[in-house]
């Protein structure tokens, strides 16, 4: 296929999967923005009122960039992972693997929906994290490339748990007994520098860490890992499940009957 064929095919993939964010945005925008908003309110106001300070922050400011990247996360994880089997599911995505459509455009066009519902629902979380706290972005192009990369890991997480899901309660399996602990033990509503030994190296190993202190640097100048190893992290794993991803493509596993 040409470059062009290429365009259009790929174009086709994004705006059917945003078609697809927007056509049951009751579903996909609102749920994650009244969660988020309790945990606002719970978290933010009930009990930061009491710790107090954090790195110099109080402690709502602290958890909204945690809370963010928490829900841009579970959203481009579920996207995908729902859209790709449902396609599995439906058989058609089987017509696509016959064309002469390359993996790569099928990849990039369910990666980049599920991105693009990331990014929607966490801008909303932003928005409502504004009327309980002020913020001011530190480093806006840090905080960008923190939220497209963390997007696109668990985008391509939730490809590659679609692909070997035979049925829709395998979807589940990974975001509660995986993907849920990972977020929670990955500094959201605490900073790992209170942890002692070895829950601190122990968290070291978590990824999501990474990808919440890269955002939270770039938004409020304080993270509690390197920025560099935290970008250095997440392009690793960007290359490699898109790399699996590829492969499975390829091999049609899970995919041809």
């Amino acid at each position: 296929m040409s470059a062009a064929t290429n365009l259009v095919a790929l174009n086709t993939i994004v705006r059917r999967e945003i078609a697809r964010i927007l056509r049951i945005w009751t579903q996909t925008l609102i749920p994650p923005a009244i969660t988020m908003t309790l945990y606002f309110v719970i978290f933010g106001k009930l009990i930061g009122s009491r710790i107090g300070l954090m790195h110099g922050f109080t402690y709502m400011q602290y958890i909204v960039p945690g809370l963010v990247m928490m829900s841009i996360i579970t959203n481009s994880y579920g996207n995908i992972s729902s859209s790709f089997f449902g396609a599995k599911f439906g058989r058609f995505v089987e017509e696509m693997l016959v064309s002469p459509m390359p993996n790569w455009v099928i990849l990039l066009g369910y990666v980049t929906g599920a991105v693009t519902r990331g990014v929607i629902v966490g801008a909303l979380v932003l928005v409502i994290a504004l009327f309980f706290t002020d913020l001011h972005v530190a480093h806006p192009i840090i905080t960008f490339v923190s939220v497209v990369l963390g997007a696109t890991v668990f985008s391509l997480a939730g490809f590659v748990n679609a692909v070997f899901a035979k049925k829709f309660d395998d979807i589940a399996l990974v975001p509660t007994f995986v993907l849920t602990p990972l977020t929670y033990l990955g500094g959201v509503f605490y900073s790992v520098d209170l942890l002692g030994e070895p829950w601190h190296t122990i968290s070291l190993a978590n990824p999501i860490l990474y990808m919440v202190n890269a955002f939270r640097f770039g938004v409020l100048g304080v993270s509690d890992v390197p920025i560099v190893t935290a970008f250095v992290v997440m392009l690793v794993f960007v290359a490699g499940l898109s790399f699996v991803a590829l492969r499975l493509l390829s091999r049609g596993v899970g995919l041809r009957s």
